[in-house]
């Protein structure tokens, strides 16, 4: 078996389809199934199983499958580092984040991370989950990626970095606005400017709400429904400003969130948990230079400096990034 042979089998157990990864290639149906057969040849067991719509793995084939995809990620990934290396103080450092990452997280990161390495290129790719940036990192498209901490995923270490504490965003001229905090419960019936349902900030804030202290709240804490929602906080912020209503957003680091908004009010809601965010990767330990150093710009300019384990420490230490106590979190490969 080869390389390309893992490749085509790997795609074909996606795609579910022989065909679309034919055209993916550029290469016939056969030259696909050729492949397939090959490895199927070594394995000595079928790989693959047709169905009414495409095709799809055995048992064996999704044993082979979950192996190989690890496999060629990682591989694929220290292919691009030796090309790095090669080419000396220069490559590249692959980031997936959300649409709004780089402006509240990163951009003072970036501009001190590019005097230094200005022969570096920093490429940025655009997800709209934590789920497809994951799968940027599993895939070796991506060495990090920044995403909301979650629960252990499979093949991938997250890397606990700042919490962000849970304010209410209204008008100035809102009653609320005058306030110097809110109670979850005050939320009760209020249209909230929602985040779509399948976001990880969305589903942590309905999950404190409907579950605070360990035990279910009455149904009058959670926010009443609401017609409006939103791809990103930076829309949730205008919306609210513009008096469509009240949204409960993460209050980002920095001033840049708030700097456009001189309608706006934030009122802290300090008896919710902290949303964490930080890093995804597959192994920190087998990150290129380049790449470590960029995270750890990032970590500096946003809780004062070190790597994700250094900022684990410094938590449990002296409790100076805000949110639960960081733990670095995986699953085995």
């Amino acid at each position: 078996m080869t390389l390309d042979d893992l490749r085509a089998f790997v795609a074909v157990c996606e795609a579910g389809s022989l065909s679309a990864v034919a055209r993916d290639l550029g290469c016939t149906q056969s030259a696909v199934s050729q492949r397939v057969r090959r490895l199927e040849r070594e394995a000595g067991i079928g790989l693959l199983e047709r169905r009414p719509r495409g095709v799809a793995p055995t048992a064996a084939g999704r044993l082979l499958h979950r192996a190989a995809a690890d496999g060629l990620g990682g591989l694929d990934l220290a292919l691009r580092r030796l090309a790095d290396m090669r080419r000396g103080d220069g490559g590249t450092v692959r980031v997936t984040t959300g649409a709004t990452t780089v402006r509240h997280f990163m951009s003072d990161a970036v501009v001190s991370f590019r005097d230094r390495h200005p022969h570096v290129n920093l490429e940025f790719h655009t997800e709209s989950s934590s789920r497809r940036c994951f799968e940027a990192v599993a895939d070796g498209d991506s060495e990090l990626a920044w995403i909301t901490i979650g629960p252990p995923v499979r093949g991938i270490e997250q890397h606990p970095v700042i919490g962000l504490p849970w304010v209410l965003a209204v008008r100035a001229g809102d009653p609320l606005a005058a306030r110097d905090r809110v109670e979850p419960d005050e939320l009760a019936g209020l249209r909230l400017v929602r985040l779509p349902e399948n976001s990880t900030s969305r589903m942590r804030l309905d999950g404190h709400l409907a579950h605070r202290d360990g035990a279910p709240a009455a149904d009058p804490a959670v926010p009443g429904p609401s017609a409006t929602s939103v791809a990103d906080w930076d829309t949730a912020l205008l919306l609210a400003e513009l008096g469509v209503g009240p949204a409960v957003v993460p209050r980002l680091p920095g001033h840049r969130a708030t700097a456009g908004h001189p309608g706006l009010r934030l009122v802290p809601i300090p008896a919710l948990p902290p949303l964490t965010t930080g890093w995804a990767v597959r192994q920190w330990a087998a990150l290129g230079p380049a790449a470590v150093e960029f995270a750890e710009t990032v970590n500096q300019c946003l809780v004062g400096g070190g790597s994700p384990a250094t900022a684990e420490r410094r938590t449990a230490d002296t409790g100076s990034v805000p949110g639960p106590r960081p733990q670095a979190r995986t699953t085995g490969s």
